[in-house]
């Protein structure tokens, strides 16, 4: 469950440079008021930015934070709902250090904030506005708030402690210490098997690793609150489709760039302070669902720090070139790069450092995601046809171990169906919303240009007119074989192991006329050479019997069937007919009849354990 840490990244820049001579039109009606959005909040300066020139920032009430010039952010900041444009003026012109007039204030106001949603339209009487918006993609959408700002001050308060230097060299070096002790010494797959043979457990686990997303979120509130900064709520929303969780530190965008590199990996510090409190809860009962939990809890460490989507990892980035939204820059770098094109105005205003790792940053993530792209539609038959069944094996099972009152199974089971459920859901979803924005960048983009559209058209559906025939040519890979589910427990009611199929023994071709063949014992095969077949035995002459034929049933047509579990290694043969009836002599193992074929050709099937308890 990937989660966000921040509910706004800086939108729309709003930039004005003052000019003395600037031609500004002269308003007849007087000094009008002006007043700021619904619960605009004024952040401050952009400590440790990417930028030449200092930004300033201030966040709406839906959230979006804009970034301002110092001119803009000094008028958005003497605006207090009883000021008019005069009084406005004469503040702005002793902060600002030259003259700003009434009528200039009015025209940064008009022109400038009230497009980006920091000022309400003077002939406004209500003081909700909108604004631009980034259009993110990938960011957490639906938020719901779990804990508010006052509960989450009092509990990172009482966590803070956690950051000091010398707690956080004690934690680090305890967990290296347990990390040798799982890894090198315990095992780490051996708890985990032992929890995936129990669903109780399983859902154990399942609670542990809710509790340590949860925590995670107070790693970033209590590191923030640590580095001077303010946290707000905790909650949660959908990244995709997968339910996830955030807390709202927007506040560190005002200080330092080592307070919010702090509150950037509080989160996974976090995740290893509950990894040893899970290491100590099994020293102290020795189940083995904590190291179990404290194996997934890598997975998640993991996932938060790759730079891809809006995790931990793209903020550390972030804010390690002082650029808070790179995925913003993504185009304007593109079009920096080709050939004789001047820089983009978007990122001219960048520091070489900062223009260095964003620029790093896109030539790597862009071909990694147009190859996963080209990946994912070449494989898209097997991926679809191979999710789809197990899909319906799963939910035919989950259903039938509620049926059964498996109730623990079946929970585990609802589990396993939405880890296959939300990555095709979310799939679907982020590539309708970017094919809409691939579709509506073409049409802007060749808009007045006929033959340009209609060239791209072509070649868009060339393109899909061949995939689509490797589709059906059978060109592409095929869907992937039904397999053993590698955790049963997740699956509830799949196979374990498929059976085996026997394949009857074909007679050899002769040339004289067969003879009825006598009754013939089992010969069990071992590895000793004295159990083989001799080589100097006849193809003509079957095996003799170990007992007389009075002592077995015969049967006139052989029935080969299938062996039961023997010992790894070890060879048995079909047997040849029903086994003896009550009141029948009874026979050996050795003496159960088998059909008469040449030593060439046994009808023999291997049998191994099977790799999970039935």
């Amino acid at each position: 469950m990937p989660h966000s840490h921040r509910a706004g990244s800086p939108g729309p820049t709003g930039t004005a440079v003052y000019e003395a001579e600037q031609s500004v039109p002269a308003y007849d009606t007087g000094f009008p008021v002006p007043r700021l959005g619904a619960g605009l909040q004024l952040l401050g300066e952009y400590q440790g930015s990417g930028f030449t020139e200092p930004r300033y920032l201030v966040r709406r009430g839906d959230g979006q934070v804009v970034q301002l010039s110092r001119l803009l952010y000094l008028v958005a900041g003497a605006i207090d709902g009883r000021r008019d444009t005069e009084a406005v003026s004469h503040r702005v012109s002793g902060r600002f250090g030259r003259e700003v007039s009434a009528d200039n204030i009015h025209y940064l106001i008009e022109h400038k904030l009230q497009p980006l949603g920091v000022t309400v339209p003077f002939d406004q009487e209500d003081d909700k506005v909108s604004g631009p918006t980034a259009d993110l993609l990938l960011v957490l959408k639906g938020h719901r708030v779990v804990l508010r700002e006052r509960q989450v001050a009092r509990i990172a308060s009482a966590l803070a402690w956690l950051h000091r230097p010398p707690v956080v060299a004690l934690v680090l070096g305890a967990a290296a210490v347990m990390e040798l002790w799982l890894f090198l010494v315990h095992g780490a797959m051996t708890p985990v098997l032992e929890v995936l043979e129990q669903p109780v457990l399983m859902l154990v686990v399942f609670a542990l690793t809710v509790a340590s997303l949860v925590f995670h979120e107070f790693g970033h509130a209590s590191a923030c609150r640590y580095s001077g900064a303010r946290p707000g709520a905790i909650g949660c929303g959908l990244f995709l489709i997968w339910p996830s969780m955030y807390t709202d530190v927007t506040d560190v965008y005002r200080i330092g760039r080592a307070g919010r590199m702090r509150t950037d990996l509080g989160g996974v510090y976090f995740n290893v302070v509950f990894i040893l409190a899970l290491a100590g809860g099994y020293f102290a009962t020795g189940h083995s669902f904590f190291l179990g939990a404290i194996y997934l809890a890598h997975f998640e460490i993991v996932e938060q720090l790759m730079p891809a989507v809006r995790l931990d990892g793209y903020y550390i980035l972030g804010d390690l070139a002082g650029v808070p939204d790179l995925f913003g820059k993504i185009k304007p770098i593109l079009l920096s790069m080709r050939p004789g094109r001047p820089v983009h105005p978007d990122v001219a205003d960048l520091k070489r450092s900062a223009r260095v790792i964003v620029t790093a940053w896109v030539v790597t993530m862009v071909p990694l995601l147009l190859a996963e792209l080209g990946y994912v539609l070449w494989n898209l038959p097997r991926l679809l046809a191979t999710s789809l069944r197990s899909l319906a094996e799963q939910l035919a099972g989950t259903w039938f171990a509620f049926a059964d009152g498996e109730i623990a199974a079946g929970l585990v089971g609802i589990l396993g169906s939405l880890m296959l459920i939300c990555p095709l859901a979310g799939a679907a979803y982020l590539s309708v919303r970017l094919g809409g924005r691939l579709v509506r960048a073409v049409v802007r983009a060749t808009e007045g240009n006929l033959r340009l559209r209609l060239a791209l058209a072509g070649a868009v559906l060339a393109g899909g007119a061949a995939l689509c025939g490797a589709w059906l040519g059978g060109v592409t890979p095929k869907p992937l074989p039904p397999q053993p589910p590698i955790a049963p427990i997740l699956q509830p009611g799949v196979p374990e192991i498929r059976p085996l199929r026997t394949v009857a023994p074909s007679p050899l071709p002769s040339t004289t006329p067969p003879s009825p063949p006598p009754a013939a014992s089992t010969v069990p095969l071992t590895a000793e050479p004295s159990a083989s077949p001799s080589p100097s035995a006849s193809s003509s002459a079957p095996p003799t019997p170990s007992a007389s034929p009075s002592a077995v049933r015969t049967s006139a047509t052989p029935r080969p069937t299938r062996s039961g579990p023997t010992p790894s290694g070890s060879w048995t043969s079909a047997t040849a007919g029903p086994s003896p009836s009550e009141g029948s002599p009874s026979a050996s193992p050795s003496e159960s009849q088998t059909p008469s074929v040449p030593p060439s050709t046994p009808p023999f099937t291997f049998s191994s354990p099977a790799p999970f308890p039935s």
